[in-house]
């Protein structure tokens, strides 16, 4: 499946005229996305638009209009608009289930962001949300693959998107997902403690089968459920001898997101990786939510130079061809990406 049109947005400068360069701080351990000007929603629908569904339409309108002959729309979400949701739960009560305002019910829904970007794009074709906690890009990565290999020369509208619902955010904060102590997030991998910051953010790509003129080719993807590490870890390696043929990856890019529980996992992965890979971290970026490999994916696409703040470890590999993506979604979920370019 290859990757021709993308686009990002997250906390940092990923919008348009991208520049990851320059990390910008998190606040109150939430790294919060930079909403830009939406210039392609007419104001009486984009007033009415949640946080999600703002994000979605507004990364996709880009992809879109550079491919308007979308045959397809595939999205992966968490939670979809949650904090809608949990208005329009407020409503019930607070009205007593008398009249209720739709716009919060019609936005609460997680296919909502699909369902109104077929509607602002006139499309008709296969529109389908996957809501899979922590592994929904890569579910929805995997229908895509198939849905080409099924309709040669068709076009798919690929993404991701979740935000940060505060209600959500309290609930996982009391779980123990996010640290209790105020951290930056360009001191995240410092941490020894548990728990991470929390993140929100939309990507969108055009998918098809054809090689010309991509940005990169997504080779193939694997998920498993497990808490076993050893499992991980015997799931990397069948992984690698399957997707990379005897070669060696140029760069493995993980979830690492200062979580200490988790770091067993990571640690683990990267022991299958010698001298020749370099290893490269980015939740310092956008934080940690269900479908942040999805931004991963984005700075694959943008980025030839990486970052000196996402390198973790150097390594001797030029030029750059093979990436393996490596993701935890708390210690249970885990997704594994081959990308090359």
């Amino acid at each position: 499946m290859y990757i021709h049109h993308y686009s990002c947005i997250s906390p940092q400068q990923t919008f348009e005229h991208a520049h990851v360069e320059t990390l910008h701080e998190s606040a109150d351990n939430k790294l919060t996305a930079k909403e830009p000007v939406y210039k392609g929603i007419p104001p009486g629908i984009l007033r009415r638009m949640g946080k999600a569904v703002r994000m979605g339409i507004g990364a996709a309108l880009p992809v879109i209009t550079q491919q308007p002959a979308i045959d397809g729309i595939i999205i992966g979400t968490a939670n979809g608009g949650m904090e809608d949701c949990i208005k329009f739960l407020n409503q019930i009560i607070d009205f007593e289930e008398g009249m209720l305002t739709p716009g919060n019910f019609v936005q609460s829904t997680p296919n909502a962001i699909a369902a109104q970007m077929g509607l602002l794009s006139k499309n008709k074709g296969y529109n389908i949300t996957h809501v899979h906690r922590g592994l929904a890009f890569e579910n929805a990565l995997l229908d895509a693959m198939m849905m080409i290999k099924e309709n040669p020369g068709n076009n798919y509208l690929l993404g991701a998107v979740d935000e940060i619902s505060a209600y959500n955010y309290n609930i996982d904060l009391l779980d123990g997902c996010f640290k209790k102590e105020c951290i930056s997030n360009k001191d995240l991998y410092h941490s020894v403690s548990e728990g991470t910051i929390a993140g929100e953010g939309a990507a969108m790509f055009l998918v098809n089968d054809n090689a010309e003129n991509a940005t990169a080719t997504v080779k193939a993807v694997q998920t498993i459920h497990t808490t076993d590490e050893m499992e991980v870890n015997r799931t990397m390696q069948q992984f690698l001898e399957q997707t990379l043929s005897g070669k060696q990856a140029d760069i493995l890019l993980t979830g690492e997101n200062g979580d200490a529980r988790l770091l067993k996992y990571y640690w683990g992965v990267e022991s299958f990786f010698g001298e020749h890979t370099s290893i490269a971290r980015f939740k310092h970026m956008c934080g940690e939510y269900a479908t942040a490999s999805s931004v991963a994916l984005w700075l694959i696409c943008n980025n030839h130079q990486w970052p000196e703040h996402m390198i973790k470890k150097q390594g001797e590999a030029a030029p750059v061809r093979n990436i393996i993506i490596y993701n935890n979604y708390r210690g249970v979920q885990h997704g594994f990406m081959h990308i090359a370019v």
